[in-house]
């Protein structure tokens, strides 16, 4: 979901695109990502020992901007973040809160790795869209249900700029990632 909004967002202009770019440049180097591997070895407790796990990391290694899943969110989703949680919290079975913390942990994970790409592959504005719009494909391919119509078009079917009315339609979607 935060990657096709990336890459959403990154295939809106040329300056949506550069923005993205100096924001990782400036904010999103990929350090964040260093202490990770302790979150992901099993031994986390489920969903609430990962985002316990990812708030300590967040707060023992890194500061500002680039742990601030909120603020990512805000610039990732904008307005449409209250609807998305609320449609992900109904496909998935989730709490509104916890898919809330769940996004807020996240968020700053997808960046720090897509900074640390950036970085490593010397990429451009027009680069880093390539990355994400390659990314996403492989995402929808490799996720069961993903594939019809793309995610793109399932965050906003109707193109109207909203997309609180096309998450009843991806809730089958992301009730399988899930599941």
């Amino acid at each position: 979901l935060l990657m096709g909004a990336l890459a959403r967002n990154a295939n809106r202009s040329p300056e949506e695109a550069r923005s993205l770019a100096r924001a990782l440049e400036r904010d999103h180097d990929g350090s964040l990502l260093d202490g990770l591997s302790g979150l992901l070895d099993g031994s986390g407790g489920g969903l609430g020992g990962l985002l316990g796990a990812a708030g300590g990391l967040f707060g023992g290694r890194a500061a500002g901007k680039a742990a601030d899943g909120d603020g990512i969110l805000g610039h990732i989703l904008g307005d449409r973040r209250g609807a998305v949680e609320h449609g992900v919290a109904r496909a998935s079975g989730l709490e509104v809160r916890e898919v809330s913390r769940l996004l807020v942990a996240l968020a700053p994970l997808v960046m720090g790795a897509l900074g640390r790409a950036k970085r490593t592959r010397n990429l451009d504005a027009d680069g880093l869209t390539t990355l994400l719009n390659r990314e996403r494909a492989t995402i929808e391919e490799r996720t069961d249900g993903m594939q019809q119509g793309g995610l793109l078009q399932m965050l906003d079917r109707d193109d109207d700029g909203a997309i609180a009315d096309d998450l009843a339609r991806l809730g089958g979607a992301l009730g399988k990632l899930f599941g």
